[in-house]
């Protein structure tokens, strides 16, 4: 299970909300399965089918949450006109061990979905999510 504050939550939504019709992305920082940080990132492909995360960017992402005591728990992005679940360009390329995978559907505009993911040498696993 992941827990996840509603404010942070709630601002992946709208990051992805805003960023559309493009996909947003990224980091959710926190100890244990509890976030506590989110950190957006530039999607530097700027696409509405793949995402890709400024290596600077991360860079300073991953400084920040050590120097917070915390590690990366969510990889997070949006699917502006599809579902909440991982696409085969997804699954490839989780190569992040130990992090879950969010995706912020707005195939629904006025109704988004948040689903949470463990992907692991192409397999997928469904994680829920609870909401704090």
């Amino acid at each position: 299970m992941l827990e996840i504050p509603r404010e942070i939550l709630d601002a992946a939504i709208t990051q992805a909300q805003e960023g559309f019709p493009l996909e947003v992305c990224g980091i959710m920082g926190g100890t244990g399965n509890r976030v506590a940080s989110r950190y957006p990132m530039t999607n530097t492909d700027a696409s509405n089918e793949h995402f890709m995360m400024d290596p600077k960017e991360q860079f300073a992402v991953v400084k920040a949450m050590r120097a917070a005591g915390e590690e990366m728990l969510v990889i997070y992005h949006s699917h502006p006109e599809s579902p909440a679940r991982p696409s085969q360009e997804d699954i490839r390329l989780a190569l992040t061990p130990n992090v879950c995978h969010l995706i912020v559907s707005l195939e629904n505009r006025e109704e988004p979905v948040a689903k949470a993911f463990r992907i692991a040498a192409g397999v997928v696993e469904p994680v829920e999510i609870n909401i704090i």
